[in-house]
């Protein structure tokens, strides 16, 4: 039995009704219209609110007459959200579909009161990034043996289509930068880094919470970078869930599980984008910088900073074994000085932009900061200057406590 939305509530993702439902009798039957706003995730930190009204719809007699469903379950199948539904709900799941993929004005859906459909659309949209021209918002009218579901559209029809051909040509953009012989992880890893790379967080970017604003408009909130992460990934058949929940201190946030081998593996380009690294120093963090700490992590690292949404039960991500740092040797079960100065020489010597050390824990973390940050980072400094011939050298550094991780920046001029 789906769970009911007054549940939702306790976590302020979905809105609450501004008003009461009128429930009216009606000589074919008793109507109730509602309207229904689903959550517009990190578009603001505060719970949107919806409002209600009464109205009147007169039921004609005989039999109701509804369309051919022509999406099968298997076409719906794979959304991770319509798994977790009844059969029930997954018949009004493919109807909705349906209509607002003919982006019509009024779907009628095998459902009743107690059907709970504004969830099912929620559900539908969480797992569809690519119905961009859905609003979220949807006005119910609730019959005895069936309710009319009048979605509201971003844009009409012909925009539409205009958008989807921008939208398929970014997509093309994207994908034509991987090799088709790459493994899971190196596409996986690729849209993350082309996503930080390429897209701006901007809380006031027009269509923000679909991936018309990060695909094609390159401005987006992290429903836009979350969904463009679940389309370009779907695009090369690997699957990609849409995860809600909230950022201790920010509220509601977006962001993905991703399956890679058959291996489920947290994911969050938003906190991947240097936006969000807080740095000692005060200096800007250089241009194209990317957090790695998102990419491919376990629950245990997520869950540092982020809360899931318990709603719905998502895979568990337990395996480190794409750790980024661990796969390409910046990681560290030990503090030893020696390897780290060794490790932070052959980064200068090599000309690299950047060193970062990541420590196994929270022990090992405190062990090391104070000596790298005030030992080992100056030497390091002064055989830049030496090898380079310099007269002086600067750097940055970023540490982050939370994710026993130290970030240094060089400066070769």
């Amino acid at each position: 039995m789906a769970r009911r939305r007054r549940r939702r509530r306790k976590k302020k993702l979905f809105p609450k009704i501004a008003g009461l439902v009128i429930f009216l009798a009606l000589a074919a039957g008793a109507a109730a219209s509602a309207r229904y706003l689903l959550p517009e995730i990190l578009k603001t930190a505060q719970e949107t609110v919806g409002e209600a009204a009464g109205t009147a719809s007169i039921v004609l007699e005989g039999r109701t007459e509804f369309p051919e469903l022509t999406v099968s379950e298997e076409e719906a199948g794979d959304g991770f959200y319509f798994q977790q539904l009844t059969e029930r709900e997954q018949t009004i799941y493919r109807e909705i579909l349906q209509g607002v993929n003919g982006m019509e004005e009024m779907i009628r859906i095998h459902a009743t009161e107690e059907d709970d459909v504004g969830k099912i659309y929620e559900y539908l949209l969480y797992d569809r990034p690519e119905l961009f021209w859905c609003a979220g918002n949807t006005s119910l009218t609730i019959y005895d043996e069936y309710t009319e579901v009048s979605p509201e559209y971003t844009c009409s029809w012909e925009e539409k289509e205009e958008r989807q051909a921008q939208i398929d040509a970014a997509a093309q953009e994207c994908l034509s930068g991987i090799d088709g012989n790459a493994s899971d992880y190196e596409k996986i890893r690729y849209v993350y880094e082309y996503i930080v790379n390429t897209v701006e967080y901007d809380e006031n970017a027009p269509d923000n919470q679909n991936i018309y604003s990060s695909m094609v408009g390159k401005r987006s909130v992290c429903a836009g970078y979350s969904r463009m992460a679940q389309y370009l990934l779907g695009q090369m058949g690997i699957p990609c869930i849409y995860v809600i929940g909230d950022i201790e201190g920010q509220g509601a946030h977006a962001w993905n599980i991703v399956n890679c081998g058959g291996t489920y593996y947290q994911m969050d380009t938003t906190f991947g984008d240097p936006v969000f690294l807080q740095e000692e120093s005060g200096e800007s963090i250089p241009s194209g910088s990317i957090n790695y700490d998102y990419l491919c992590c376990t629950d245990e690292e997520i869950m540092v900073d982020h809360t899931q949404w318990e709603e719905v039960e998502y895979p568990a991500c337990t395996s480190d074994d794409l750790n980024y740092y661990r796969m390409n040797g910046m990681y560290y079960d030990r503090f030893d000085p020696g390897e780290l100065l060794q490790k932070m020489n052959d980064s200068v010597y090599a000309g690299e932009e950047n060193f970062v050390c990541k420590f196994s824990d929270a022990s090992v973390y405190s062990e090391a900061r104070d000596a790298v940050i005030n030992e080992l980072l100056p030497q390091a400094a002064q055989n830049l200057a030496s090898y380079y011939g310099l007269d002086s050298v600067s750097y940055t550094y970023a540490e982050d406590a939370e994710h026993c991780r130290i970030a240094v920046f060089w400066r070769y001029e």
